[in-house]
């Protein structure tokens, strides 16, 4: 890999996790070349992937001559090398609060509702088993951001935390959760939808994204 060259982002339309580190991306004002990865066909098992990443999973991203994985330590990569757009407050904190919003998120939510644990259920309990969890994860998120929320997940700056918690809502709203009980969330998420980096990091805006499917 050349340290010089365009970073390549292996990611799949749908996974939240590639789109935590697209909107990082676009956020940081990087560009990059996505490269599907189509998990529903198992291209993430192939030898060829596993090259390049043990764990099968997306998101990949090729940058400055290294291959990094896991989307959490990838923004944590990307805010600590491209410092010019911060996305972590510089309060001991918030940055905290960030921290553990996206905890709550990447590891306590999204996890249990992915791809790889949904294919071990009997098909008619997918879906149910989903909502419920998103629903449950996002019950805690929104009696955080009591506490943290301004504009956006923590104060009035968007943060990694609001990089984890937009994709997450692409589930919820694939699952069809209620958001009735969720107004903090569903405000952050209008904010969102308004920035461009939010909006060409959406599932529907991917290459790999079918016709039929936007």
């Amino acid at each position: 890999m050349d340290s010089a060259s365009t970073p390549v982002l292996y990611t799949y339309f749908r996974s939240s996790a590639s789109a935590r580190v697209r909107i990082a991306l676009n956020l940081k004002g990087v560009d990059y070349e996505a490269r599907p990865v189509n998990l529903v066909q198992g291209e993430q098992r192939s030898a060829e992937y596993a090259e390049l990443n043990p764990s099968r999973l997306v998101p990949c991203l090729e940058i400055d001559g290294h291959r990094l994985t896991q989307s959490v330590a990838i923004l944590e990569y990307l805010e600590e090398t491209r410092v010019q757009r911060p996305l972590l407050p510089a309060d001991p904190l918030r940055r905290a609060h960030v921290r553990a919003i996206v905890s709550a998120i990447c590891c306590d939510t999204q996890p249990l509702q992915n791809l790889r644990v949904l294919l071990e259920l009997p098909e008619p309990a997918r879906a149910e088993h989903a909502r419920r969890v998103i629903s449950q994860g996002l019950a805690v998120v929104e009696r955080m951001l009591e506490h943290t929320a301004g504009r956006f997940c923590v104060g009035d700056d968007v943060t990694l935390a609001d990089c984890c918690l937009i994709p997450q809502l692409y589930n919820a709203h694939r699952f069809g959760v209620d958001f009735g009980a969720l107004p903090r969330i569903k405000a952050i998420e209008a904010r969102a939808a308004a920035l461009d980096a939010f909006r060409r990091a959406h599932w529907s805006q991917q290459p790999d994204c079918p016709a039929d499917a936007k």
